[in-house]
């Protein structure tokens, strides 16, 4: 997956939105945070009276006024309770909403992406950003304002009132402040630049384990366990690597921080110790002054440790964005209109291709007819680029040059849900989704009728064998039919498209994984599945061409004419 560099102000532009929906919930938390805040900085001023009052006026300190003060912050501290409780529990859910809706656009945009893409990314380091990332944004989305609108506030009032206290102490403190954040700009780069390799380290130790998963029948096969467990072992100390470097910045960060924190404290004690000898400050000044600094240096604590998540957050973010900025290659075009239903004469018109990403041409100058309801046949070597052909006209890919039209229409002109509404694919490697026999073959029609399921099954020449499972149609197929045969599975695949009951038909080397008994059962079903439809096969085996009209070999020099295999003709 390509990957795009983007700016802070690009990221915020392009997150931003996402709190639209639920302004009302951030800004209610933004209040609340204020509260908090305000809870947290009457305190000092509370220790400030008591203090002086001890100090030069221990007459007026009552019970009475000090059981007052009491109540004061008794109060404050259950509203500070309540607004905690709210940021705690909403904030966090506002979060939540912001990421499923991250996710669900994701999701949709990874719909509409062709098979370029897929060809050239790795399933796990998909799964990593649209799962993991968007975790970390969730942090982000609560955390992120109500942090630094905290930050803010106290910085703001404790520096208003720590000025009112003693201008010249609080100079002395603040001059460390810019240093402070000039050095912990620096590092957070690093930690920036860390994360984002560290999340694509996931992902890459992700598509390790799914493709070492997925293909263990063939790692038991040829006894390799071992080669498996190193590769992945490679990976995982890869990971290790990047994460104990991610856990050094870390340090850096804490460590510098705490001895700027111990620098301004340096700074009250020998300072304020001064002033206070001198008669520049009085007792209680100086203890609320003290609170204030600490009240100040916690809240910069709060953030430097937020420091973190926000860098997972903002990594997250530009993760998620190079999935939604990914090209979009095929659509429908602004015109495009709803197909009606088609004779299924296909033409295809000087037609060129060539992928996208490495610009191999795979077909030059292609013209074929196919006429309406004609069974045809492709044939020649692999990688000629018969699947290629076939693949174009559910536009799976778009020509490079030329076009393709069905009963005289360029296909573009429909859109994308109506043509290959009306089009059914039946390839070698069966795909069956983890779940029951009967919902892998509604997958071909999702509002079928019971009847309808089983009416497909027969036609397929499936349903004798799924009644004789223990389970019959509510049998669990496991991970992509693993359960099956290779012939059921693709006798499932033929319900399935009988179910559609599409005009055009393509039947990708259907039969060509299977044994002769299996290949028997499977040709008498396609047979009834290309009646009345037009039917291009792509095959090696003559057996799966002779109920075709024409054959046609395609090679580097064209397409010609090869009816001779057709015995008896």
């Amino acid at each position: 997956m390509e990957k795009k560099e983007y700016s802070m102000g690009e990221l915020m532009k392009r997150f931003l939105p996402y709190y639209g929906k639920y302004k009302h919930i951030l800004i209610l938390d933004l209040i609340c945070a204020g509260l908090t805040s305000i809870c947290e900085l009457v305190l000092p001023m509370i220790m400030r009276q008591l203090t002086n009052m001890a100090a030069n006026n221990a007459a007026a300190l009552t019970v009475q006024y000090v059981l007052q003060l009491g109540v004061l912050y008794l109060g404050l501290r259950m509203i500070d309770g309540a607004a905690n409780f709210y940021m705690a529990g909403m904030g966090h859910i506002m979060g939540t909403y912001m990421e499923t809706d991250m996710r669900r656009d994701a999701y949709a945009h990874l719909q509409k992406l062709s098979n370029t893409y897929y060809n050239n990314t790795k399933v796990g380091q998909i799964m990593g950003r649209i799962t993991n990332d968007l975790f970390d944004v969730t942090e982000f989305a609560h955390h992120c304002p109500e942090e630094f609108f905290i930050a803010a506030l106290k910085a703001v009032f404790s520096f208003i009132i720590l000025l009112g206290v003693s201008p010249l102490l609080t100079l002395l403190i603040f001059i460390c402040l810019p240093i402070m954040f000039l050095v912990c700009l620096k590092i957070n780069r690093k930690q920036k630049a860390v994360f984002r390799e560290q999340r694509h380290q996931i992902g890459e130790l992700n598509a390790r384990i799914e493709d070492s998963l997925l293909g263990q029948r063939v790692v038991k096969a040829f006894t390799n366990e071992e080669k498996e467990k190193q590769k992945f072992e490679e990976d995982n100390q890869k990971f290790l690597g990047i994460k104990k470097h991610s856990y050094h910045i870390m340090a850096a960060f804490s460590t510098t921080n705490r001895l700027f924190d111990g620098m301004m404290y340096l700074i009250v004690i020998a300072a304020g110790g001064i002033f206070l000898t001198k008669g520049l400050i009085s007792a209680g000044d100086l203890v609320a002054y003290t609170m204030y600094v600490s009240t100040m240096i916690a809240t910069i604590r709060r953030i430097i440790e937020f420091a973190e998540q926000f860098q997972r957050g903002i990594t997250g973010i530009e993760r998620f964005l190079e999935i939604m900025d990914s090209e979009i290659e095929i659509f429908d075009e602004p015109d495009a209109v709803e197909m009606p239903a088609p004779k299924g004469e296909i033409v295809f018109d000087n037609v060129s291709f060539e992928y996208s990403d490495d610009h191999n041409e795979v077909l030059r100058n292609i013209s074929l007819r196919i006429h309406a309801g004609e069974k045809l046949a492709l044939v020649g070597p692999s990688g000629g680029g018969k699947t290629t052909l076939c693949n174009l006209i559910p536009r799976f890919y778009d020509v490079t040059d030329g076009k393709i039209l069905i009963d005289g229409e360029d296909i573009r002109k429909y859109t994308l849900k109506s043509l290959r509404g009306n089009i059914g694919v039946v390839q070698q490697d069966v795909y069956l989704f983890s779940g029951t026999i009967r919902e892998n073959i509604l997958y071909g029609k999702l509002d079928a009728t019971e009847e309808e399921v089983i009416e497909a099954a027969k036609k397929a020449e499936a349903h004798e064998f799924i009644m004789n499972l223990k389970d019959g149609y509510d049998t669990y197929v496991g991970e992509r039919g693993v359960k099956l045969s290779g012939g059921q599975k693709q006798r499932i695949s033929i319900a399935r498209v009988f179910l559609k009951n599409p005009a055009i038909l393509i039947l990708d080397e259907a039969t060509s994984a299977l044994d002769n008994e299996s290949e028997a059962a499977i040709v008498k079903s396609l047979d009834k599945l290309s009646e009345g439809r037009t039917t291009l096969t792509i095959a090696h085996r003559l057996s799966s061409i002779q109920n075709s009209d024409r054959v046609l070999e395609l090679t580097d020099d064209g397409i010609r004419e090869k009816n001779e295999l057709l015995t008896g003709r």
